[in-house]
């Protein structure tokens, strides 16, 4: 992703816990990563141009405020991460909390020109198969340029001695990519775009969700918290049990509305359009041809 633009340089993985509490591990995180989390944050165009412009109006402020109130209800102890990733990175809280909404927020900012070109890149995609010797899951990670050289694994060690990987976009919760845990649960992600009308405003945001995810103990445990993380928008998961070699596609949407897919031996394709969960959803010219 991006090499031209940056030079290639190795991905730091960064071990951290057990710890006090949530506030101090993303404080350290922070701490650790501040210098790629200041640099990403300078460089997000959509963050600099769209996002805190329209943080900085009156229309704005019931949207951010609801994300705020539910997703600190919901998650309290994602949301003490989130706020120490910030406070030890020493950039401002506002700027962490917008990139970690980004996709909630950006739907409801007026239509430009500028916005609709800007956000009209297509995200990650992926390859599953399984069979009754193998199981292959094929993940391409597609983002933002100002990702280039932003991204860390994080290596986190709870209090129960469980423990979780996760690929980590800097100054955004873990992993809102892909990543694994001691439990034999891993995931990958894939974005989809629902139309507007599909959308429930201040919802639970699909970075604490997966956030969320990195803590399921079982393929089970993974698809309950999936259907009941009452999301903003909606969102791709291929969750994998590496345990006993099974693959879900998950299709999600706003109120709680759910697909689930099992991957077999025919190769199995998901990028950014739902295939099997019935709903209105925006496709941009490229998706069309």
């Amino acid at each position: 992703m991006g090499s031209s633009i940056m030079e290639a340089k190795k991905l730091e993985v960064f071990e951290v816990g057990p710890c006090n509490d949530a506030y101090q591990m993303g404080f350290l995180i922070g701490q650790r990563f501040s210098n790629e989390i200041r640099s990403r944050l300078s460089r997000d165009l959509i963050l600099q141009n769209q996002l805190l412009p329209f943080a900085q109006t009156l229309e704005s402020q019931q949207l951010i405020k609801s994300l705020i109130d539910n997703n600190r209800k919901k998650f309290p102890g994602y949301w003490d991460e989130l706020i120490g990733t910030a406070e030890g990175s020493g950039v401002p809280v506002l700027d962490v909390i917008l990139i970690n909404f980004r996709k909630e927020i950006l739907p409801f900012l007026p239509k430009t020109q500028t916005n609709t070109k800007v956000d009209a890149s297509d995200d990650c995609s992926d390859v599953l198969v399984v069979s009754d010797t193998m199981a292959i899951a094929a993940h391409n990670e597609d983002a933002n340029v100002a990702l280039v050289g932003h991204t860390y694994l994080i290596r986190a060690t709870l209090s129960d001695g469980s423990s979780f990987v996760g690929y980590t976009y800097a100054g955004e919760l873990p992993s809102c990519a892909f990543g694994f845990n001691t439990h034999g649960l891993a995931f990958t992600l894939n974005s989809v775009p629902p139309s507007e009308s599909e959308i429930m405003a201040g919802g639970i945001g699909r970075n604490f969700t997966s956030r969320d995810l990195l803590e399921a103990t079982s393929i089970d445990d993974a698809l309950s918290r999936i259907q009941s993380s009452e999301i903003s928008v909606g969102h791709s998961y291929n969750l994998i049990d590496t345990r006993w070699r099974k693959i879900l596609n998950v299709e999600t949407a706003s109120r709680n509305r759910v697909s689930v897919c099992e991957v077999g031996g025919s190769p199995f394709f998901h990028a950014n359009v739902y295939l099997h969960l019935q709903i209105e959803q925006r496709l941009s010219k490229k998706q069309n041809r």
